[in-house]
């Protein structure tokens, strides 16, 4: 490694000696830092997968059931039935901090109380599939939003985690071992100083 461009007088050494120290004390911090990110990382990766697998299997459910109710309706009567939705959803972005990074949270509040009350046409022209395909979608709404709240995580997380890892890296390998060369350099300079002065040269 090389050594930092210091004049070797103990001044210097005693402040090397301190910058090492906090070099190390930060060293340790940071490895913590992303140990922990790293933690938190993966329990939402996983909790995202079993997600995000759920959410794809009720949207396929749903879509199935449209087809069958968009085989069984007149296109006309599906799209009109379709076109004034009824219920209305109003949401809340909040932020949560895990180690310093800001991750979203979201929150929906129906417009109405109850949310079932989501069919804005009559039942005499529709097919049941479109019922249950609207129901299946209505309450698949909380588990998108929730999967849009993890992958949203999971990517800023992962920045934090690139970021913290560098600065690790820069302090293991360039910083701590610079200040551990200038000290070594600095204090063997000393003691060939010393011991010339000794000498009588």
């Amino acid at each position: 490694m090389a050594q930092l461009n210091v004049n070797p007088t103990r001044m210097e050494l005693t402040r090397l000696k301190k910058s090492l120290s906090t070099a190390l004390r930060g060293h340790k911090l940071l490895k913590d830092k992303r140990d922990e990110l790293m933690r938190q990382f993966l329990d939402i990766v996983r909790e995202n997968k079993v997600l995000r697998e759920k959410v794809e299997k009720q949207i396929a459910e749903a879509n199935q059931y449209f087809a069958v109710a968009g085989s069984l309706m007149k296109r006309e009567v599906l799209s009109s039935a379709l076109l004034m939705p009824k219920q209305g959803v109003d949401l809340n972005v909040g932020t949560k901090n895990i180690m310093s990074v800001d991750i979203p949270t979201f929150n929906v509040k129906t417009k109405t109380n109850s949310k079932n009350d989501i069919f804005s046409y009559g039942y005499v022209n529709t097919s049941g599939d479109m019922d249950t395909a609207i129901s299946i979608l209505s309450e698949t709404l909380d588990d998108m939003l929730k999967l849009a709240e993890y992958e949203k995580s999971a990517q800023l997380l992962a920045s934090e985690i690139e970021k913290t890892r560098r600065r690790v890296n820069a302090l293991e390998y360039v910083m701590i071992p610079n200040y551990e060369d200038t000290i070594r350099y600095i204090s063997m300079s000393l003691t060939k100083a010393k011991e010339a002065t000794r000498q009588g040269y």
